[in-house]
């Protein structure tokens, strides 16, 4: 297993933290080159001369979740069949699963950054979170092993899977709570967006009401994360109303009934500006 070595360290940017850090928050140790190149996105090696970027691991540590998140569900549910599996394992390994993660983790704060990235609210982008993420489970496969590397996802993603595997057919929170009022006969869902924020840094906060009741709330950085936030919400609520065999209550903290939030317009999923050099990630 790789020691975490003393000396000087360069952090990155000068807005992130010290990557010594790191290691105590994924429960495994790593040396000090290979993690720094985890963390170093090809921003930072762009305006730094060319250094060498994350971007091999990150393709190892995508092989390397993928087998672990694949044998996991393949023997955590036998009976599930192929197409659903694959389903599933899409639910948990996509771009904003993997962000998510990250964002537990605050890798964002430890990522090392080109000035124009850093500056766009490069550290809070799901590309560049699920890519450095990757790239971290890549560089603890090879400097601690396999076991080591395959109970770094456990940790990380089994609550993942044990939540992507209570939704419906559809494999998002949308999709499941428009099928539990459709079998319930509750009414369609209706979805509403404020946005708030910069334009680099916009943030959405989404109401679902469901005849005439606001039943669940969300906020996330894109208005369908916010939407998928809010549509969990509704179903678990619905989900437990129906095991206690009484009317859901309308979210608290949420607008009256009467009144719901406007819509915000045509919002921007994600940022779109980015540093000189290199075509910026959304």
């Amino acid at each position: 297993m790789g020691v975490v070595r003393d000396g000087p360290r360069d952090s990155g940017a000068a807005a992130g933290r010290d990557p010594a850090e790191l290691p105590s928050a994924l429960g495994v140790q790593l040396g000090d080159e290979l993690l720094e190149r985890a963390l170093t996105h090809r921003s930072y090696a762009y305006e730094n001369g060319g250094l060498p970027t994350n971007e091999r691991l990150e393709f190892l540590g995508d092989s390397v979740l993928g087998v672990v998140v694949t044998d996991t569900l393949f023997r955590g549910y036998p009976n599930l069949p192929e197409g659903q599996l694959a389903k599933l394992r899409a639910a948990v390994v996509n771009m904003t699963a993997l962000a998510d993660v990250a964002r537990g983790l605050d890798l964002g704060a430890y990522v090392r950054l080109g000035r124009g990235e850093d500056g766009t609210g490069g550290r809070d982008k799901p590309s560049i979170l699920a890519d450095t993420l990757e790239a971290v489970i890549g560089a603890v496969y090879i400097d601690c092993g396999a076991d080591a590397a395959s109970g770094l996802v456990h940790r990380l993603f089994d609550s993942v899977i044990e939540r992507s595997a209570r939704l419906g057919a559809g494999l998002d929170w949308k999709t499941s709570l428009q099928e539990l009022t459709a079998a319930r006969l509750l009414g369609v869902p209706e979805y509403y967006v404020e946005e708030s924020g910069p334009d680099h840094q916009k943030s959405f906060r989404a109401f679902v009401r469901i005849g005439g009741q606001v039943m669940g709330t969300g906020e996330g950085r894109s208005k369908k994360a916010a939407e998928q936030q809010a549509a969990e919400a509704a179903w678990m609520k619905i989900s437990a109303s129906i095991a206690d065999d009484s009317p859901p209550a309308e979210a608290n903290g949420s607008p009256a009934s009467g009144s719901p939030p406007a819509e915000a317009g045509n919002a921007p999923d994600a940022p779109g500006e980015g540093s000189q050099g290199y075509h910026p990630e959304l």
